[in-house]
């Protein structure tokens, strides 16, 4: 018999696992051809930054939309930061996002350190809360995450230049408040390096494949065995990819 009442909470983070996933796989591709891993979990890191920021003030807190549009404007002042090091320090831009990523997330620490909530805001924003998404939450990621795939397959070369960087920071910033860092990070790269010495056809939709398995089985564990979800789904995904990357290297 099927439980209605865990069907209501698994379905809009299922959903929400999807459209991560939608802009994700495509990205994640990119971050790998471009060498810097550690791109979204800097960016990610920036706009959970944004929204501590706007929490521990109240001003800001009670404007409409902070919650959005904070972590947004860190997050796209971090791609600007992160596109002026490319031009810059190309040979060592690796390491200088690297930086930018502990930076971030020691300012984080330090302002939450006398909050009496601020570890369990850390924690939930580092590990996301999918598993209490609501269908509201999903309407903005929906229509961004529709209008990005949409230019980027109008125009490809979008993702070439600067504007990849602030593409990025769009995307992560309505991903984290969904999902967490840790598993916007996992969804990024694990999809991506499964796939990335791949030379057949369908790479992308295999891709894609790969991170369906890895967000169904992790919310099925999650749900079964009372797990923490993003953790879940995180280990998922690093043995679909493993599967699909030990299966289709016999395969060539």
């Amino acid at each position: 018999m099927i439980d209605l009442e865990l069907m209501s909470i698994l379905l809009p983070a299922l959903v929400a696992g999807f459209l991560v996933l939608s802009t994700h796989v495509v990205l994640g591709q990119q971050v790998l051809k471009r060498g810097i891993i550690f791109i979204d979990l800097a960016i990610a890191q920036v706009a959970a930054l944004g929204a501590i920021v706007s929490h521990i003030n109240h001003d800001i807190e009670d404007i409409p939309f902070s919650h959005v549009w904070m972590p947004a404007l860190f997050a796209l002042l971090g791609a600007a930061v992160i596109a002026w090091l490319a031009r810059k320090f190309e040979d060592e831009l690796e390491a200088f996002i690297g930086c930018f990523y502990v930076l971030s997330a020691v300012g984080a620490m330090l302002l939450l350190a006398n909050d009496p909530h601020g570890a369990e805001l850390l924690k939930q924003l580092m590990s996301g809360q999918i598993l209490w998404v609501s269908w509201s939450q999903l309407i903005l990621p929906a229509v961004v995450s529709a209008l990005i795939l949409l230019a980027i397959t109008l125009k490809p070369k979008l993702l070439d230049g600067a504007s990849f960087y602030f593409i990025f920071a769009i995307v992560i910033t309505l991903s984290v408040e969904l999902v967490g860092v840790y598993l916007v990070f996992s969804t990024l790269i694990l999809p991506a390096l499964a796939l990335n010495q791949y030379k057949g056809k369908g790479k992308l939709a295999l891709a894609y494949v790969v991170g369906v398995i890895g967000y169904v089985a992790g919310l099925c564990l999650s749900a079964s065995y009372d797990l923490p979800s993003g953790a879940a789904i995180v280990a998922t995904l690093a043995v679909s990819g493993l599967g699909f990357r030990l299966f289709l290297s016999q395969k060539q």
